[in-house]
């Protein structure tokens, strides 16, 4: 009893962060002073206050709104892309590795190909070419790569497993590999792989505000990437502006590595 207490409480600390930074997204949503992307021109650049806890970037957007609004986008964005990425790599993984054979190894050499191919340079070429690229199209193009590590870390684990007594057992019982793969063998995997999910749910928000960065982000602008762009061209005007930013992706990268580790 004492065990499984202190397996909740753990599990109750990594999931707080994701919930702190989900609550204050969405306190600072409602309580900035307009719609996100507002533009004040008299306020610009103006440092925290307290009609704006986070102050004022480029032509007076109020930072408080932004940052919250572009976090909630973020968070939903990685999730989105994330739970892709697993559902399409995991069974991809393992049912490859219970066949053995051509289809084990071409999943592979699949997985290689993909993970041999920088997702960020491979989001840059696709929306260098969208006129007006926004986050479903960088969701579609994070999503074509997500699936990789999913299926590779499931590869190495079912060729574990599926030499394992209770999965010989039910082989030997004459449960079809479907039906092995679906009472046995997923089932053992989660735990591992629940821990790529808050990994890739991390690079995706962390690819998306270099995407924003560099100027392939969404088009109405509210993204921590833009954030992160007003503040480095006022880094000694406005530095407000680059902290907020930098430890708006910070907190937001490091909630869902965390949720991760609770999903575990």
């Amino acid at each position: 009893m004492r065990r499984v207490r202190v397996k909740e409480t753990r599990r109750a600390l990594d999931l707080a962060p994701l919930a702190l930074v989900v609550c204050a997204s969405v306190v600072g949503a409602l309580r900035s002073s307009g719609p996100a992307g507002r533009l004040v021109p008299w306020r610009s650049w103006l440092p925290p206050s307290v009609e704006s806890p986070l102050g004022y970037g480029e032509a007076g957007v109020d930072l408080t709104g932004v940052v919250a609004t572009a976090e909630l986008k973020a968070i939903v964005l990685a999730v989105v892309v994330a739970a892709l990425g697993f559902l399409l790599g995991t069974p991809l993984g393992s049912a490859a590795a219970l066949a053995r054979g051509r289809l084990e190894r071409a999943v592979e050499r699949a997985c290689d190909l993909v993970q041999a191919f920088p997702t960020f340079i491979l989001a840059l070429a696709v929306l260098s070419a969208v006129r007006t690229p926004s986050r479903v199209h960088i969701g579609i193009v994070f999503a074509l790569t997500a699936w990789a590590p999913f299926a590779r870390l499931a590869l190495s684990q079912v060729r574990v497993l599926r030499d394992a007594a209770f999965v010989e057992a039910a082989t030997a019982l004459g449960r079809g590999r479907a039906g092995v793969l679906a009472r046995h063998v997923l089932p053992n995997l989660f735990g591992v792989v629940a821990v790529q999910l808050g990994s890739t749910a991390a690079a995706v928000v962390v690819s998306e505000a270099g995407l924003a960065f560099v100027g392939l982000g969404p088009p109405d602008g509210v993204s921590l990437g833009g954030v992160l762009d007003q503040g480095v061209a006022a880094m000694l005007r406005a530095p407000h502006v680059l902290v907020v930013g930098a430890l708006a992706v910070f907190a937001t990268s490091a909630a869902l590595l965390s949720a991760g580790r609770a999903l575990r």
